[in-house]
């Protein structure tokens, strides 16, 4: 019997599909603590940076050059580690330079740094409309389902925050669940003056991109503050995309 012109010889058994190979896990970049020697999430841990002159800096944005050290401990812990010269002992080993110069105020910069790091994302995700403020805004959003993130100044009142983590609750389909908006360490007032806004006490963010990108701050201020975020509350991916060479 002829083959028709054109067609091709199979088999009658039809080939077996080659199973595809799993897609790789993206992993949450992790770094080694100089103090305490154990590796953590990036977003947990502070990057310090030393000038051409030695001096000692906190690099909260992650974007100076050469080589950085990171510590993953408390503010309260970074003081105790610089009283007893064990942060300077550990910084000349990570960095392998000359004389360093370590200011009696450094733990305080590093949370200032954090803490300026947090408002201006906060700022930024205002400007591109991101961030919704008002209670009466932010409460019809979250019934809607429009709401990822939900925030509460510290000096809000509970009956305010269990009014909108309500909301939140009912927009999310989470009725029950007890999950609830995170409290911020800062109060209205600095939320006030970084927003250029009036009575700043509970915040909203509108989708997964820009909850993020407030998160991973959020986090890193929240842990250097010793605080943790409490059970129950929602919190959206803190993974990074972006990675550091050191």
């Amino acid at each position: 019997m002829r083959t028709p012109p054109n067609e091709r010889l199979t088999s009658d058994i039809a080939e077996t599909p080659r199973p595809r190979k799993a897609e790789p896990v993206k992993s949450c970049p992790e770094r080694r603590c100089i103090l305490s020697g154990k590796t953590a999430p990036r977003e947990t841990l502070v990057r310090l940076v030393a000038s051409p002159a030695g001096l000692v800096l906190p690099d909260a944005q992650e974007k100076a050059p050469g080589r950085g050290a990171w510590i993953g401990v408390s503010r309260e812990e970074l003081a105790e580690a610089q009283a007893a010269g064990k942060l300077k002992g550990a910084l000349s080993r990570s960095f392998k330079s000359g004389e360093l110069e370590l200011p009696s105020t450094l733990p305080q910069m590093v949370e200032d740094a954090l803490t300026r790091t947090l408002l201006d994302r906060l700022g930024l995700e205002m400007r591109v409309g991101s961030l919704i403020l008002g209670t009466q805004r932010i409460a019809e959003a979250a019934r809607g389902g429009a709401i990822t993130l939900l925030l509460h100044a510290s000096d809000a009142s509970e009956d305010g925050r269990k009014k909108l983590d309500q909301a939140w609750r009912v927009g999310r389909e989470a009725e029950g669940s007890g999950e609830r908006g995170l409290e911020l360490p800062l109060d209205r007032n600095a939320l006030s003056v970084a927003l250029g806004r009036d009575n700043v006490v509970h915040l909203a963010l509108a989708d997964d991109a820009s909850a993020a990108r407030v998160i991973k701050p959020l986090t890193r201020l929240m842990h250097y503050l010793g605080h943790t975020f409490p059970a129950g509350t929602a919190r959206a991916d803190l993974r990074a995309d972006d990675d550091l060479n050191d």
